[in-house]
């Protein structure tokens, strides 16, 4: 997905997507409808209300090969940034990873006393628990955090630091549950179905490490410009 070029409002919505057909998750969580034709960057957020910006600062980031953040803190609105956020966390919790546990039941053999289907299903569900924790701490404690920063209200007991040093990489659990597969199921079920289960895992793994790296490099340094501010 990574590319040199810088996009700009007056670029083709469609020339992004057909691109950086993985950007489709961007709009989405941006909530950018399909069917805008030849209308730009631009045009298309309007017809949305998304800010131009913030949208073309995360697209700029996640396409870009070393994920530089310096120029792309400039105006970004952190209300549309904590939406898109959201809006990834709910694709996760409510749509990929469940998506993903019905694919893993249906690919391995659960119907007899297999202990390894038994072992994936149980570590899968551990994983998916951890990141609904990590999530809804995000949900409620980081953005009711971020939402009294913008009304001018500053706690003495929480900051964004706090946040960052405790950022655990959830996408980790997901590395370990791949190797079991790859290394320990044997190949005596449906080996389509476990395979495409697999692409899935591993997409979802590079999703869930674009997703933080939106949080850590995006989200954490414009929260602490903000804190500066109110300060």
């Amino acid at each position: 997905m990574c590319r040199t070029k810088i996009y700009k409002p007056t670029d083709k919505m469609s020339d992004l997507i057909c691109e950086n057909y993985t950007l489709l998750q961007v709009l989405s969580r941006f909530g950018v409808s399909l069917g805008f034709g030849d209308k730009t960057v631009q045009e298309v957020c309007e017809m949305n209300d998304v800010d131009c910006t913030t949208f073309l600062a995360v697209v700029n980031f996640l396409t870009e090969e070393n994920n530089r953040m310096q120029d792309h803190l400039k105006d970004i609105s952190l209300v549309a940034l904590m939406n898109y956020l959201k809006q990834a966390h709910s694709y996760f919790l409510d749509f990929q990873l469940p998506t993903i546990r019905k694919k893993l039941i249906e690919a391995i053999d659960c119907s007899t006393q297999n202990e390894i289907a038994f072992l994936i299903i149980q570590f899968f569900d551990d994983y998916v628990s951890e990141v609904r924790k990590h999530m809804e701490y995000e949900n409620e404690r980081v953005f009711t955090y971020v939402n009294a920063l913008l009304r001018g209200e500053r706690s003495g007991e929480y900051n964004i630091s706090v946040f960052a040093r405790h950022h655990d990489q959830i996408n980790a659990k997901l590395t370990e549950l791949k190797n079991i597969i790859i290394k320990y199921y044997p190949a005596n079920g449906d080996n389509q179905l476990l395979n495409a289960t697999l692409f899935d895992i591993f997409s979802c793994e590079e999703d869930l490490a674009s997703h933080n790296r939106v949080e850590d490099y995006l989200f954490v340094p414009a929260i602490m410009e903000l804190e500066k501010e109110v300060r």
